[in-house]
């Protein structure tokens, strides 16, 4: 693999770039940076690559190999004889790890910088706080690690890019962004995000009465799901509860969508609900869970009551901030982004399925040398195809490399979606001024990308099991 060696390198840039996070947006984090002549060293939390996505490995993404390869990783792969999985075919999240992200990790490049069972607890710069400023940015970072058997150690480094994701911290049930009323003392009640309802955990909700909250992609995977297993285990009840008038948002964009797998995945569980097999509920506000003897009994804003014996939150997720506490960051009040991409990612404004496309300079933060890329990156707004954060990487690590023009020059195309995510696909609703705050054309507002790349929104990232078989799914 040849490298390019950065330019003008400060003694601080002779440490090492900490990545929080073994996934795919970590893993390529590494690749990119070692092209770049630049020294990674990756902190997983989990005992292998991409342990988060093995919670969800029964999951097939809805978008093909092409959209989950990098290309920086393929380079790395290559010469070991690995062979690339056909790229119109749509992966398990099993297959993404064992087909990719295990060869990746095994590489001698990525293996020797690797470091497992490493959970990231703290960010700060060496020798001062938040509050000081003078010589802050030419300070190394110190990453404070958990390692296994708990163990703390403190790593120095010259930048961090922390690529940990959102899965450990689910939003909650309850409306207002707090927990309901009674929610965090009924952990036996409330399953995982994603749980394999067909699988390793179809004791858990065969035969029960299983209520799936969520308006996401999330939910139609699980929801799909449990109706395959309601054909094979009687009394198997599915309640679905959503917050908004209608599920039209989940059911998606049909023939505009440009993930086909997506559009097959509102269109069945449209089907499932106009059959009476998925029981709708809408408008529905949590308040309050109360846990008894024999189910949990869910309480609604307006007084309605569900009764369920398990609950799966589909809820979506949120960064969790507080291991960088120390640190100066500048992100939208609203989703939790780095504030300028904030305001093209969310969705309680921009409803129309693209979005301008982003590196380095619209991740940057006050903290220098500092990044938040991949699903993190984008708060507590919808996920993205994994392409996005590959670009993201991509242009961090020029960025890092001191190679600007790189880090600016961003190139990525992504399927449209079909459908706003607000209003189900009727406006255009983010001001003109907006856009053109943002670089876009005023002229054109929101829905208009810049020339001459246009992205699509992607408002979920799973495609659910198919009853269909495996060969079928992937022609």
């Amino acid at each position: 693999m040849e490298t390019t060696k950065p330019e003008g390198v400060d003694p601080v840039k002779n440490l090492p770039v900490a990545i929080i996070g073994g996934g795919p947006v970590g893993l390529a984090t590494a690749a990119h940076l070692l092209e770049r002549g630049l020294e990674p060293l990756i902190f997983e939390a989990g005992p292998t690559a991409g342990s988060a996505i093995e919670q969800w490995r029964h999951i097939r993404l809805f978008s093909p190999w092409r959209f989950n390869l990098d290309a920086a990783a393929v380079r790395l792969l290559e010469p070991t004889g690995w062979e690339t999985p056909r790229l119109t075919a749509l992966p398990y999240g099993g297959e993404l790890i064992d087909l990719y992200l295990a060869p990746l990790a095994a590489t001698p490049e990525i293996s020797s910088r690797l470091q497992t069972c490493a959970r990231v607890i703290a960010v700060t710069r060496q020798g001062m706080d938040k509050t000081h400023v003078r010589g802050r940015d030419a300070a190394p970072f110190i990453v404070r690690v958990e390692h296994d058997g708990g163990e703390v150690r403190d790593h120095t480094v010259a930048a961090v890019v922390d690529a940990s994701g959102t899965w450990s911290t689910r939003n909650p049930l309850g409306t207002s962004g707090l927990p309901a009323i009674g929610e965090d003392t009924a952990p036996g009640r409330i399953s995982s995000p994603l749980p394999d309802v067909t699988g390793r955990d179809s004791a858990s909700f065969a035969g029960r009465r299983v209520l799936v909250v969520g308006a996401g992609h999330s939910a139609a995977n699980t929801l799909i799901n449990l109706a395959d297993l309601a054909k094979e285990a009687p009394g198997t009840t599915i309640l679905w509860a959503v917050r908004g008038a209608s599920g039209e948002k989940v059911y998606g964009g049909g023939d505009a969508d440009g993930l086909p797998a997506r559009d097959q995945l509102g269109s069945r569980l449209r089907r499932l609900v106009e059959a009476g097999t998925i029981e709708l509920h809408t408008g529905v506000g949590i308040s309050s869970l109360n846990t008894l003897d024999t189910h949990v009994s869910v309480e609604a804003v307006d007084g309605r009551t569900l009764n369920a014996d398990i609950i799966v939150p589909c809820t979506g997720f949120r960064p969790d901030l507080g291991i960088l506490r120390e640190l100066r960051l500048n992100l939208d009040p609203a989703v939790e982004a780095p504030v300028r991409l904030g305001p093209l990612i969310d969705p309680e404004f921009h409803s129309c399925g693209t979005v301008q496309p982003h590196g380095a300079r619209l991740l940057a933060h006050p903290e220098k040398n500092f990044y938040i890329v991949g699903m993190k990156s984008y708060g507590r707004a919808p996920t993205f195809l994994l392409a996005t954060g590959y670009e993201q990487v991509r242009s961090v690590a020029a960025a890092l490399a001191g190679d600007q023009a790189a880090a600016d020059t961003v190139h990525l195309e992504l399927p449209e979606t079909g459908v706003c995510s607000t209003d189900g696909g009727t406006s255009c609703d983010v001001p003109a001024a907006s856009a053109a705050h943002l670089g876009g054309s005023a002229e054109s507002g929101c829905c208009a990308a810049p020339e001459p790349v246009r992205i699509g929104f992607l408002t979920g990232l799973v495609h659910g099991r198919s009853a269909e078989k495996k060969e079928d799914i992937n022609s």
